[in-house]
C-alpha cells in the first residue's frame, strides 16, 4: 500500500491511496478459497474444487466484497499510522480499477483539533443559595387547592365570570353550514380555561343561567380542520346553569388524597420539591455561565464538516418555526442572510463547546457508569406510564437513542469536574429575587445574554457528536 498527502489545510487533510494489483490478487484468492469450502459445483467435492474453476464462476461476485474490504482496511491503516481522529467519516472516491490492474483511490477528511484546556482555576463561578420560605410553600398549597377545585351550584343567581363554570348547548355554522364537531350538549366550559377557540369564552363572561347568546369567532389559520381555517363561525349557545369553582380545602383528607399521611405531610414534599426546582435553576444559571466562560476562553479551528451537521438541524427547527408562524419576534424581524449568520456562529460555538467537554472528558477519564446509564433509562421510561417495557426495548436496539440518553450524564460529570477547579463562591437569594432573575433571563436581559443564550442550552447535542467521533488518545 502507498499512501501519498496531497493536500493540507487547517484540518483538512487528502490522501492517495494505491493498492498492488498484487494484493487484490491475493485477496481475492482468500475470499475465492473460502468459498471452494462451502459451495458446490457439479463434478467436484467441497473443498477440491480447482482455483480456476472459482475464478471463472466467483471471482466478480466475490470482486466488491474484496474492494470494499481492501479500501476500509488500507484507510484504517493509513489514519492509525499517521495518528489521525477524522471528526467525521472520510470521504473516499476510487479513482482507477480495472481488474488485474491496481486500485487507486482518494481520502479526504477533516481531522479533530488538538485543543488545550484552558487553566479552570481562573474561572470565577457563583452559586446562588435558596432557602424555601413559609410563603413560597402557602402559595404552593393553593395553586395545588385550585387544581383540585369542585364545581357548586351558585346559592344565588349572578352573572358568569372567569372562572365559573357554564353547563351549556351550543351549535355553529360556517356561512349557514353545520360542520361535525360544532355542536355540543351539557358541555362543561370553564370560562378563561381558553380550551374553546379565541373569543369564545370571552363573549360568555356576564351570562346567566337561560340566557341564550350568539358567540362570533373566527378559526385559526393552522386548524386541524382544513375547511375550517381561517373562516368566520357563529355559535348558538344556550347557558343552561352557572356553576361555581370552589378549590379543594387544605386538610389532612385532602393531603391522603395526594397520597400523605396528613397536611403536614404534603408541606414538606411541597418544601422538597421547591428546594429541588431551586437547585435546579441555580445549577442551570451556573452552569451557562461557565459555558460563556469557556466559550470565551477557547479558541482552536473546528471541523467544517461538523459545524455544517450542527447547522443543518438548527436551521431546519428555524423553517418549521418560520412555517408555524413560532419565530419569536427579534428573529422575525430579521432577513434570511442575518438569521443564517447568526445561526452558523451559534452551531460553530456548539461544536467547540462539545470538542472541549469531550477532551476534558477523556484527559480525566471521565466515564458514564452503567448504574447511571440504567437511572436515566428508568426515569426515561416513568415518563411514559404503561409503556415502560415498550421503551425499555426501543432504548436497547436503538445505539443512537442510547448515545442521546448518555450524552447529558456525560456533560454534565465534565461539568462537575470542571466546577471543582473552579472559584465558586455562594451568594443567598430569596423566592422573589430568584424569580425576579429567572424573569430577566427569560426575557433575555440577563447581562451577558445577548445573542449568544440561544446558544446556551446547544453543548449536550455537539457534545454527543464529539464523543462518538472523538477516539481516546494514547498517553
Amino acid at each position: 500500500m502507498q499512501v501519498t498527502e496531497t493536500h493540507t489545510e487547517g484540518l483538512k487533510r487528502e490522501y492517495k491511496v494505491l493498492i498492488s494489483a498484487k494484493d487484490i490478487d491475493e485477496k481475492v484468492t482468500g475470499k475465492l478459497e473460502e468459498l471452494g469450502a462451502k459451495v458446490k459445483v457439479p463434478g467436484f467435492r467441497p473443498g477440491k474444487i480447482p482455483m480456476q474453476v472459482l475464478r471463472q464462476r466467483f471471482a466478480k461476485s466475490v470482486m466488491g466484497e474484496v474492494l470494499e474490504g481492501a479500501v476500509n482496511d488500507s484507510s484504517n491503516q493509513a489514519l492509525s499510522e499517521r495518528g489521525l481522529r477524522p471528526a467525521v467519516q472520510p470521504k473516499i472516491e476510487i479513482t482507477a480499477f480495472d481488474e488485474g490492474k491496481d486500485l487507486e483511490y482518494t481520502m479526504a477528511l477533516e481531522i479533530l483539533p488538538d485543543i488545550e484546556p484552558m487553566d479552570f482555576a481562573a474561572i470565577e463561578l457563583e452559586r446562588m443559595a435558596i432557602d424555601v420560605e413559609d410563603n413560597a410553600i402557602e402559595e404552593t398549597l393553593a395553586d395545588l387547592a385550585k387544581a383540585h377545585k369542585t364545581t357548586m351550584p351558585l346559592d344565588k343567581p349572578r352573572e358568569a365570570k372567569p372562572g365559573d363554570v357554564l353547563v351549556l348547548d351550543f351549535k355553529g355554522t360556517v356561512d349557514g353550514e353545520a360542520f361535525p364537531g360544532m355542536e355540543g350538549e351539557d358541555h362543561h366550559l370553564e370560562l378563561g380555561s381558553n380550551t374553546f377557540i379565541a373569543g369564545f369564552e370571552e363573549q360568555l363572561i356576564g351570562a346567566g343561567a337561560g340566557d341564550s347568546r350568539e358567540v362570533k369567532v373566527t378559526f385559526p389559520e393552522q386548524y386541524a380542520n382544513d375547511k375550517l381555517s381561517g373562516r368566520d363561525a357563529i355559535f348558538a349557545v344556550t347557558v343552561k346553569e352557572v356553576l361555581e369553582s370552589v378549590p379543594a380545602e387544605l386538610n389532612d383528607d385532602f393531603a391522603v388524597k395526594l397520597g400523605e399521611k396528613d397536611l403536614a405531610g404534603v408541606k414538606q414534599r411541597v418544601r422538597e420539591r421547591l428546594a429541588s426546582e431551586y437547585k435546579d435553576f441555580g445549577r442551570g444559571r451556573m452552569k451557562r455561565h461557565l459555558l460563556d466562560q469557556l466559550a470565551e476562553g477557547h479558541d482552536f479551528p473546528v471541523p467544517l464538516a461538523m459545524v455544517d451537521s450542527e447547522f443543518d438541524g438548527i436551521w431546519k427547527q428555524i423553517e418549521e418555526d418560520r412555517k408555524a408562524d413560532r419565530l419569536d419576534a427579534d428573529d422575525a424581524a430579521k432577513s434570511e442572510e442575518d438569521l443564517k449568520t447568526e445561526y452558523r456562529d451559534i452551531a460553530e460555538r456548539r461544536v467547540r463547546l462539545g470538542l472541549l467537554i469531550s477532551e476534558v472528558g477523556q484527559r480525566n477519564q471521565i466515564e458514564v457508569t452503567q448504574e447511571e446509564l440504567n437511572r436515566a433509562l428508568l426515569q426515561e421510561a416513568q415518563r411514559h406510564p404503561g409503556q415502560e417495557r415498550e421503551v425499555f426495548d426501543f432504548f436497547q436496539r436503538t445505539p443512537e437513542a442510547m448515545a442521546n440518553l448518555r450524552a447529558p450524564i456525560y456533560e454534565d460529570k465534565v461539568v462537575d469536574f470542571i466546577v471543582d477547579l473552579a472559584m465558586v463562591s455562594e451568594r443567598k437569594v430569596t423566592p422573589a429575587e430568584l424569580r425576579k432573575e429567572m424573569d430577566a433571563e427569560a426575557a433575555g436581559e440577563s447581562a451577558g445574554r445577548a445573542k449568544n443564550t440561544k446558544a446556551k442550552a446547544g453543548a449536550k447535542k455537539a457534545g454527543a457528536k464529539a464523543k462518538k467521533t472523538a477516539k481516546p488518545k494514547k498517553d
